[in-house]
């Protein structure tokens, strides 16, 4: 289980990316991230997954992101209670 979240990682992560936060884009394997992170660049918010980093790590870094980056969003919208309960979680 995802941190305790009542939910497998593979669900959790698939329910945190339907948040739209990451736009995702094809890249070339050489510019392939080596680590997931996120970060502000002016107005946008960048959330870039690594693909060898575990599930569970890619969950944590956007969830992390949505709490800090989207937290008005996260309170307004509808998020199925065991996602709602990492996101908390990750918050703080």
């Amino acid at each position: 289980m995802a941190e305790d979240s009542g939910m497998d990682e593979e669900k959790l992560l698939e329910a945190l990316l339907e948040l739209r936060v990451l736009s995702q884009s094809a890249g070339v394997a050489d510019y392939s991230p080596t680590s997931s992170a996120a970060c502000r660049v002016g107005d946008r918010i960048w959330v870039v997954l690594a693909p060898d980093d575990p599930i569970l790590h890619q969950s944590k870094v956007l969830a992390q992101a949505l709490g800090r980056y989207r937290s008005e969003m996260l309170e307004e919208a509808f998020i199925a209670p065991g996602v709602r309960d990492f996101l908390d979680r990750m918050r703080h």
